[in-house]
């Protein structure tokens, strides 16, 4: 019809029933809305014929909703915006302070602010354009200076005890056993003490083992390095490590 709607007669058995003008759904609506649906029934309608037009009535109705002109009308609502922190690595290339991108380091223990239990959080800035969903869940299109989300990243516990000043007292005092009053081991620093750094050799051993970073502070806590200093990272092999299969021509 010139209105927009369409009027259906059934024909045979159901010639007598009626379905009263309904709309059609729009494609990109963002929904499927019914306007108006009914049937008309005639006095001479018999029961049987009035239930199964109303069966077929429900099962058109169904049809539409769920068939093709649905599922289209759904999908043109739009999709659900991601939470930020499910972003990729592309879509937040700058990460930590700007504008070099880096985490903030603590000048003192020389590792990122705020670092408790070996873990940090750094702000994240997603790419400009990218909307997403924030940690308070509002919906936000960014522009490339806005912080998304805080990203976890691994970091050291340390308790004062610097590097440098490890292996210097090795080197130079090490024969006194001061490395090791230095890095709370009294008891072998005494024993270096009074055997002048077992005759030279145990001072040695120290040098060695406290350079290679292997002889650390005796409470288990890290050495304070320079963040973009020499640092050794240990890695280990157990049963648990994934080991691929090699592959021989």
């Amino acid at each position: 019809r010139s209105d927009g709607t369409c009027l259906y007669t059934l024909r045979g058995p159901f010639k007598n029933v009626a379905l009263l003008p309904f709309s059609l759904p729009l494609l990109g609506g963002g929904g499927m809305s019914v306007s108006k649906m009914a049937a008309a029934w005639p006095s001479g309608l018999s029961a049987p014929e009035a239930a199964t037009a109303r069966l077929l009535g429900v099962l058109w109705f169904v049809s539409v909703t769920t068939g093709p002109w649905g599922a289209v009308a759904t999908s043109a609502g739009g999709e659900e915006s991601p939470k930020c922190e499910d972003l990729k690595v592309g879509q937040y290339p700058l990460w930590g302070t700007p504008p070099h991108g880096d985490p903030k380091i603590n000048d003192a223990t020389q590792e990122p602010v705020n670092c408790t239990n070996y873990t940090a959080h750094v702000s994240c800035f997603p790419a400009p354009n990218i909307t997403c969903k924030d940690s308070s869940g509002n919906e936000t299109h960014f522009t490339g200076n806005e912080v998304g989300f805080f990203k976890p990243i691994s970091c050291r516990n340390v308790n004062g005890y610097s590097y440098k000043v490890a292996v210097a007292l090795s080197l130079f005092l090490g024969w006194l056993g001061a490395d090791r009053f230095y890095l709370g081991y009294p008891a072998l620093g005494l024993l270096k003490f009074c055997t002048v750094g077992f005759c030279g050799i145990g001072s040695l051993i120290d040098f060695i083992l406290i350079s290679m970073q292997i002889v650390g502070p005796s409470d288990g806590s890290s050495y304070i390095i320079d963040y973009y200093g020499t640092r050794l990272t240990r890695l280990s092999i157990t049963n648990e490590t994934y080991r691929k299969t090699q592959l021989y021509p």
